[in-house]
């Protein structure tokens, strides 16, 4: 049985969605098979980042009412063999399930693929109830800095039907938090988590998803070294954090 996986954030612009690709892109790598949903009905783009771009056309809705299989709906990934994707509606049919049919998609889902990673979208509203309403555990990502560290404890405060959750500190820049004189101890202090990972300040995130590609499997330093990572302790496996300068 598969596990369900949400990642979300207090507000947008924190990488949640690049972390969502990436981490799926590293557990495919890993050989798990794995399930992008993209939960951002209406503001989808779980597809450009993992350079799959027009290449569904079911949504999870159309898997929901019963119009389309979930076999079908998963699209898979045009060169990494265990990643698939199941895309958000751009807006919600009339025959829309909810939160119960959410649910119910899911748990198809965990019998055929070990992980199902969602991609929640920003915010407290209905979509981030529905995205968390079916999830076994949660990753909120933020940056450092105090802003988005006070949204990642009110998302944190919204998730309490859930054992675990961790905390992921995105676009990590060394320099800044030395003259900052911050360190991820306060970050995690702060929300109140166990930090699941660290992701530096990489430029070929955003180059690999304006040129339709995945990051990983080309790229082996920077930000795609840390989603592997995190990807390996995600499974339970005992990995050291990446030291960032």
């Amino acid at each position: 049985m598969g596990t369900a996986i949400v990642i979300t954030s207090g507000k947008g612009g924190t990488g949640k969605t690049s972390l969502t690709g990436g981490i799926g892109a590293a557990l495919a790598l890993q050989g798990h098979s794995v399930l992008c949903v993209d939960g951002d009905v209406g503001l989808r783009n779980l597809d450009i980042t993992l350079g799959m771009s027009d290449a569904v056309l079911m949504d999870f809705s159309d898997v929901m009412a019963g119009r389309c299989d979930l076999e079908r709906a998963a699209v898979p990934h045009p060169s990494l063999s265990n990643l698939f994707l199941l895309t958000a509606p751009l807006t919600l049919p009339e025959d829309f399930a909810g939160e119960d049919g959410f649910r119910a998609m899911l748990e198809q889902a965990r019998e055929r693929f070990d992980y199902i990673l969602i991609d929640a979208p920003a915010g407290l509203g209905p979509g981030f109830r529905l995205a968390v309403c079916g999830a076994d555990r949660a990753i909120v990502v933020a940056l450092n800095d105090p802003a988005s560290l006070r949204d990642a404890q009110r998302t944190v405060a919204q998730l309490d039907q859930l054992e675990t959750i961790h905390l992921v500190v995105n676009r990590v820049r060394g320099r800044l938090l030395r003259k900052m004189a911050t360190t991820i101890d306060d970050a995690m202090d702060a929300v109140g988590l166990p930090l699941l990972g660290l992701v530096p300040e990489d430029a070929q995130v955003t180059l690999a998803a304006g040129s339709g590609r995945v990051l990983l499997p080309t790229n082996q330093k920077g930000a795609a070294q840390a989603f592997r990572n995190i990807a390996r302790r995600t499974t339970g496996e005992q990995t050291p954090l990446m030291r960032i300068r």
